[in-house]
């Protein structure tokens, strides 16, 4: 079951109508614009149930009360701003708060790339900190691990593949790296290291700084000669701030013509979140991801 906050919104309806037989819709805003909406989408509605609230922010808080009840087991983003929908997840009255961050995972299917390809940070944290950064990774990791990929491999994207004080990115990649990498390296559990931080971090391969082109070009990595387990073949690519993140996933997805789709994720359940100019195939996308992660 998923909730949509303010759902008159045609592509989210007919993303609903191209997903009614996977989950079924609790539609959550203005009865008279949700079918308005459903008309323009062709899409049949006469099997959600439909709450009627036309103010958006009170649409929202509901929606968020539902999902947060445990009678839909995701949220999604309909016709409203992203700003009012997360104010009501941040709500911390609300209960879909679980102490951890908060973070946005966009998948990508692009011609060009050999895999499916995995984008974090692009719409939460706007200049994560180096522990922030660890949870937006352990974020993503357990989603794509969800997703059925073994062994995922994680980029730090940086402006260049070395190390400069005068890129604290690069510098920050290289702490994140070189932690990981120790704790892999660890056979037996030291008095002040969590165990399961141990296991958690030999269940994915981590590297960074790296360029976006050592990331995802075998043929960048063979010319620079740069030895790395991730080179030329990450599965999750995380940006060193939102802008990055922002500008790499709609370049992605405007100029490369990518399937794409996202999912806020470190919530008690995950909340589907898009853009409202993505198209209803990319709203689809969005959904499986969500139910999936």
């Amino acid at each position: 079951m998923v909730c949509v906050a303010c759902a008159d919104d045609a592509n989210v309806l007919e993303a609903l109508e191209l997903a009614k037989d996977m989950v079924s819709f609790i539609l959550v805003g203005d009865d008279e614009k949700i079918r308005l909406a459903a008309k323009e989408a062709k899409a049949d509605i006469s099997r959600a149930e439909i709450i009627h609230e036309p103010d958006p922010v009170e649409a929202c808080n509901k929606a968020v009360q539902i999902v947060s009840s445990g009678k839909a087991q995701a949220l999604m983003k309909g016709q409203v701003d992203t700003s009012v929908i997360m104010k009501a997840v941040l709500n911390k009255d609300a209960g879909m708060r679980i102490g951890r961050t908060l973070s946005h995972l966009a998948v990508f299917e692009l011609p060009t790339y050999h895999k499916l390809l995995f984008v974090t940070d692009a719409a939460i944290n706007v200049a994560p900190a180096v522990s922030t950064k660890v949870e937006i990774i352990q974020n993503a990791v357990e989603a794509v691990l969800a997703l059925g990929v073994n062994l995922p491999k994680v980029a730090m994207l940086c402006a260049k593949e070395k190390p400069d004080t005068k890129m604290p990115a690069t510098m920050e990649a290289a702490e994140i790296t070189a932690h990981h990498k120790a704790m892999q390296a660890l056979d037996e559990m030291a008095p002040d290291v969590n165990a399961d931080d141990v296991i958690f971090a030999k269940r994915f391969i981590l590297d960074g700084p790296l360029a976006l082109d050592n990331a995802i070009s075998r043929e960048s990595v063979a010319i620079k000669g740069i030895k790395s387990p991730v080179g030329g073949d990450a599965d999750i690519l995380v940006c060193p701030d939102i802008e990055a993140g922002n500008i790499l996933y709609k370049a992605l997805a405007f100029l490369a013509g990518a399937k794409n789709g996202g999912v806020v994720l470190g919530a008690k359940r995950p909340v589907i979140l898009t853009s409202r100019a993505d198209s209803a195939e990319s709203k689809l996308i969005s959904i499986a991801l969500g139910i999936l992660s």
